[in-house]
């Protein structure tokens, strides 16, 4: 007892400090247009571990509400909403997360991420060496057809039945229902158009310009969402080509793989370095300081995966595709690999979000 007293009060763990954030924003009710959480957070008188958890996962972090809060610091109350749902993302990711524990390396260390890329790189040539193919063309003159389903195959799998578990696991926490077509609906049109990023404000964000509106994070954000299903549309095309038409790969310029591949790299690229622009420039006490790191090492391994498949397709006839080749596919690996336990998996957690977020506003 007299410890207690000497220290001071315990220390309230992530999710207890953003309700008493959330419950004073509550009683303000200032804020109540400016995006997703509010409305949502406005809706209740209590709140729950799985509701801090909900309005979170509905946070994009545009922090409008922190630049128009009259009680941050030095105020008493200190409120600091952005960086309170960051941290109780971050650690609901890690406790969702399938095996326990990755998550929590991956999110806090950013080295971690380029020493999964450079082990990715180094296994990718020695199956150049060890494994090379007799004949073939294009990619295959190097890795065989056979070699590649075997690497990627359980690497892309794998990690979609993990965040397969972390889903169900957030879903029974939040008291997600049945979802139904106007739900999916609903979420879909917020993810695509990324409404929440815009703060509520025409404008625009607050998220690296202070009390200034911009819309270069919305941007930036579409980019790399839309070159990213671009890139995924086209690897799966080429399956369909490969297993269904028997039209294997090289593909040529005007062929669908290349059409979607193409724009959607540049996309990726040029979205991932937008993302990693903004980050330097924004706040970092104002989301998750202790995996600031890690987010931006996610985020040039999602541009890099975009970056060397452009380089690959360039270098075309030369010499230096062997090389490139590993490196785009060593980058691919280490990518799927760390999905569940990396920002990627905030955009499953935040589309289910929007989805439990539909379900309250529809009934």
């Amino acid at each position: 007892m007299f410890d207690r007293i000497e220290n001071g009060p315990p220390k309230l763990t992530a999710t207890d400090e953003a309700r008493r954030q959330v419950e004073i924003c509550n009683a303000c009710r200032y804020c109540e247009g400016y995006c997703a959480v509010f409305p949502s957070a406005f809706s209740q008188r209590a709140f729950s571990d799985g509701d801090i958890t909900q309005l979170a996962s509905l946070c994009h972090n545009c922090r409008g509400c922190y630049y128009a809060c009259q009680y941050t610091e030095p105020h008493e109350f200190a409120l600091n909403l952005p960086r309170a749902l960051a941290e109780v993302r971050v650690e609901s990711w890690d406790r969702f997360a399938w095996p326990g524990g990755f998550a929590r390396l991956f999110q806090r260390s950013g080295g971690a991420l380029a020493l999964m890329l450079v082990l990715g790189i180094a296994a990718l040539f020695w199956a150049l060496t060890a494994l090379a193919p007799s004949g073939g063309e294009g990619f295959y003159a190097y890795l065989s057809h056979t070699a590649m389903v075997a690497i990627f195959a359980p690497a892309f799998l794998l990690p979609l039945a993990a965040i397969a578990i972390g889903l169900h696991r957030y879903w029974a926490e939040v008291g997600g229902e049945r979802i139904r077509w106007p739900h999916l609906k609903a979420a879909c049109a917020d993810a695509a158009t990324m409404r929440n990023l815009s703060g509520g404000a025409a404008e625009g964000c607050n998220f690296e310009k202070g009390d200034r509106y911009s819309q270069a994070r919305r941007h930036a954000h579409q980019a790399v969402f839309w070159g990213f299903l671009l890139c995924f549309a086209a690897t799966s095309s080429g399956t369909v080509l490969h297993y269904v038409f028997d039209m294997q790969a090289p593909y040529g310029l005007f062929s669908l793989p290349k059409l979607l591949g193409l724009p959607g790299g540049v996309l990726l690229t040029i979205g991932a370095i937008g993302l990693i622009a903004l980050k330097f420039k924004a706040d970092a006490h104002l989301g998750a300081p202790e995996v600031w790191g890690g987010e931006v090492a996610f985020t040039a391994l999602l541009g890099l995966t975009g970056l060397t498949g452009l380089l690959l397709y360039a270098a075309t006839g030369t010499a230096l595709v062997a090389p490139l080749l590993a490196l785009h596919l060593g980058t691919v690996l280490a990518f799927f690999l760390t999905t569940p336990y990396s920002k990627m998996v905030h955009g499953f957690y935040r589309m289910a979000a929007l989805i439990r977020d539909a379900q309250r506003k529809q009934g």
